[in-house]
């Protein structure tokens, strides 16, 4: 479950980095505070409370949930973003969509429905209050 955190708990979240590189496969879920940078292959759902970003080699197969989000590889799967999301041109994405603002590259594959959510009186977006499970 992501949560909102204290500005001063954010921002060293943000200064710390969890590294998934090209070659290595995870089966299972992964819940995270800090950025994720993916070039491996995650088999199960990702729950992250700041920024994830699938490099090129990157591939996932499950659902997504986190703040910002930076695609250049594939996933296969639901991807909710609470407020940016950029597909780059080389990414590869067979699922929906639902992001506040998003960001899409001539040459970027999207298979799927996207949805637009709204910012409530023109304040920021808040922090998803669920579950990779709460998805369907």
């Amino acid at each position: 479950m992501l949560r909102n955190k204290s500005a001063n708990s954010t921002q060293s979240n943000m200064e710390q980095k969890n590294n998934i590189i090209f070659g290595t496969e995870i089966t299972g879920d992964i819940t995270s505070d800090s950025l994720l940078f993916i070039q491996g292959h995650v088999k199960g759902n990702i729950s992250c409370s700041s920024t994830v970003i699938i490099g090129e080699t990157g591939k996932i197969t499950g659902d997504i949930i986190c703040i910002d989000a930076e695609i250049e590889g594939s996933v296969q799967g639901t991807i909710k973003v609470e407020n940016l999301l950029c597909l780059k041109s080389t990414s590869n994405i067979t699922g929906n969509i639902e992001t506040v603002r998003l960001s899409i590259e001539e040459g970027a594959q999207f298979d799927g429905a996207c949805k637009m959510k709204r910012i409530e009186d023109n304040s920021s977006p808040k922090f998803i209050e669920e579950t990779v499970d709460e998805i369907e």
